[in-house]
């Protein structure tokens, strides 16, 4: 059973710094690849962010390009999101998850990518 679990949500005002931790319990920590999504009030989930396996590859939506910052640390089987210049629009659930998959390159950005789902931290971001 792998498990996620995300930290470090909050209420910051517009323009401030945020840092968003995933710890992941499994085993083999570094096959695994790992995205952050977010599901603000009356909308989709939507992808964020996502960091390959080995680290070195890194996905950013467009509207966080810039301003976010994934990265992880397999040592202790941690992966972070680091959000500056955070905005109003930027309000929403958070939520880690975990995929193995093959085609993870070519598909990161989906959500059925991904087998393994924290629940969430709430990002509030006041104007």
């Amino acid at each position: 059973q792998v498990q996620l679990v995300e930290t470090g949500g909050g209420l910051e005002q517009a323009g401030g710094s945020l840092r968003l931790s995933c710890a992941v319990s499994v085993r083999s920590f570094s096959t695994w690849h790992v995205g952050w999504f977010r599901q603000a009030p009356g909308k989709e989930r939507e992808f964020v962010a996502a960091i390959s396996d080995d680290g070195y590859k890194k996905y950013y939506d467009d509207s966080v390009k810039g301003r976010f910052s994934i990265s992880r640390d397999n040592a202790k089987r941690t992966v972070n999101l680091q959000m500056n210049t955070l905005k109003p629009e930027d309000t929403a659930v958070y939520s880690c998850a975990a995929s193995i998959s093959s085609s993870w390159d070519d598909y990161y950005q989906g959500i059925r990518t991904y087998v393994y789902w924290g629940q969430g931290t709430q990002v509030t971001v006041s104007s």
